[in-house]
């Protein structure tokens, strides 16, 4: 039976009990309030039937009273639309929120790429995302304002080296919204939620937000580096110096990923998402054997002094000590020998191909960064043409 529930007058009438009143939108698609007790401010629901499987759908938006009690019936209408035009266009009928469209995502990574990019996205909602309002806002209900206010959290929040506070960086912000990004989209390619515009816009990443790496060190100042720090960590800033892997990725081989015999490493799932072999010069392969020598396969290869493996924040501590030891820019991490490393072999004439397969990155990343100390090499390549 149909009733007026449009007004408060006509809703303070009501008789309180458990069954909704409702009020017809369409055919098969009603509004409705609920109230328990006389006191109480009461509840707005919705029902759908869906006439493909023969049943009825039930969902709730809650009290509403964020909005005056004259308004209410007219946002009730407006959400129960939002939701008919959601599950009329496929979308799911169970709730599905922001959290479980992270969990998703992580384990679809996990499945395709790996331990270390599912491990970093899991990380980074757990940062901003898990343990906040927005992990519990239904996909369905999810608006632009939730996904504003997320980014305005990110690029206020500080970051804190030992006893320095700064701004965060541009593209630490652009990596921190991206695997939300990613995981809202996996979403609505699924089903999951029917439009993407709470987030279209708002999630774009910041433009020219990518920065040159420019403090480079050369071999001097990595063999200084690695002489003025620990054993352990020596030995991990030492593998930074030989190839030209990301931290995380090194951090992560085991004693099994050397193969002695054939002076080969392979490279698992890192950031690049896939695995690679790389053939090490002589002088790398003695230095791998060594740190492989006599131990498990399944052990890292390059371990922390109490064989733990590397991880961020073990390495960032100790290697922050060795600069100051060894008279360095302040501003040198375990990154900096990655982008010293890349330099090198770019400024040395390896082609950029080759050069990114080996780093596990793309091309075109490798030329916005490093494309121009190709000029040097194209200049000493054209000198030799000379007649």
């Amino acid at each position: 039976m149909d009733t007026n529930i449009d007004s408060v007058k006509a809703r303070n009438n009501l008789t309180p009990r458990r069954p909704p009143y409702w009020h017809k939108l369409a055919t098969g698609r009603h509004v409705g309030f609920r109230r328990m007790t006389a006191e109480s401010t009461g509840t707005w629901v919705a029902r759908y039937w869906d006439d493909a499987h023969r049943k009825m759908l039930f969902t709730s938006f809650g009290p509403l009273d964020e909005y005056p009690d004259g308004k209410r019936f007219d946002k009730a209408s407006e959400l129960a639309r939002e939701w008919f035009t959601h599950l009329g266009a496929g979308g799911s009928s169970k709730a599905y929120t922001v959290a479980a469209a992270c969990n998703a995502y992580v384990q679809h990574i996990r499945s395709e790429k790996g331990d270390v990019p599912a491990n970093d996205a899991q990380g980074r909602f757990n940062r901003w995302v898990h343990d906040t309002p927005l992990a519990n806002i239904e996909l369905s209900k999810l608006k632009r304002d939730h996904i504003r206010k997320f980014r305005a959290s990110l690029m206020a929040a500080p970051v804190t080296v030992g006893d320095e506070t700064r701004e965060r960086a541009k593209d630490t912000i652009n990596r921190d919204m991206s695997p939300l990004r990613a995981a809202l989209n996996r979403a609505f390619a699924d089903g999951k939620v029917t439009t993407d515009f709470a987030w279209r816009e708002d999630l774009k990443p910041i433009k020219n937000a990518s920065r040159r790496r420019e403090l480079y060190l050369d071999r001097r100042q990595r063999r200084t580096l690695i002489d003025h720090a620990a054993p352990d960590v020596g030995a991990f800033l030492r593998g930074m110096s030989i190839l030209p892997l990301r931290p995380g990725a090194l951090a992560a081989l085991k004693v099994g990923d050397f193969e002695k015999r054939l002076k080969a490493l392979k490279i698992g799932k890192d950031k690049a998402g896939a695995d690679r072999r790389l053939v090490l010069p002589v002088s790398a392969a003695k230095f791998m054997a060594e740190q492989s020598e006599g131990r498990p396969a399944d052990a890292p290869l390059l371990a922390r002094a109490d064989g733990v493996a590397w991880n961020k924040d073990a390495w960032k501590g100790p290697v922050k000590d060795a600069v100051a030891a060894a008279g360095l820019p302040a501003e040198t991490t375990a990154y900096t020998l990655r982008h010293s490393v890349i330099t090198d072999l770019v400024i040395d004439g390896l082609d950029l191909l080759t050069v990114a397969q080996i780093s596990g990155t793309s091309v075109a990343m490798i030329e916005k960064h490093y494309g121009h100390l190709c000029d040097t090499t194209a200049a000493v390549a054209l000198a030799k043409l000379a007649i």
